[in-house]
């Protein structure tokens, strides 16, 4: 049996395009992400971000007025992220976003932003951008877990910015 050059060289070039096709069509490959927050759909820039002077990352909390139970127990444990930085802390800052004043807390309090929903934490950048949110959820060890992905990814930003 004698094979056709030209129909072999065919073969080996319109299979490997019918594969990259089909695998496209039926979601084969993986998302490609690896950051454990959502990326905003919307810019989202945080107004006074220049005054004092911001950090590299800073992890903040939205905390309007009508978020009770939820902002408290976000509140407490913003203590447990910075200490959990280890020798990271001095990289990154710790602010609360509200315009109230009567809450107790050491950490920069800002002006609240009705843009971001009430009680999440959020990752902001040097220039105050809002790039990843990671929601706040009433069961403790799933909320654990999102706090946790939220260090990875701002110890492996951290990484990025001294590599580069």
């Amino acid at each position: 049996m004698k094979v056709n050059p030209l129909s072999l060289f065919a073969l080996c070039c319109f299979v490997p395009l019918a594969l990259a096709y089909t695998a496209l069509k039926l979601d084969w490959l993986p998302s490609g992400s690896s950051n454990y927050g959502e990326l905003l759909e919307t810019e989202v820039k945080l107004a006074n971000w220049q005054q004092g002077d911001p950090k590299p990352w800073t992890i903040a909390l939205n905390y309007p007025k009508s978020c009770h139970s939820v902002c408290e127990a976000q509140l407490a444990s913003l203590d447990n992220l910075h200490i959990a930085l280890g020798k990271n802390q001095q990289k990154v800052d710790v602010a609360v976003l509200t315009n109230q004043q009567d809450i107790a807390t050491s950490w920069r309090q800002l002006d609240e932003n009705s843009a971001l929903k009430a009680g999440d934490l959020y990752l902001v950048d040097h220039m105050g951008l809002v790039v990843l949110h990671y929601p706040y959820t009433d069961e403790p060890e799933q909320n654990r877990l999102i706090q946790k992905g939220l260090l990875k990814d701002l110890k492996k930003l951290l990484n990025y910015a001294r590599s580069s």
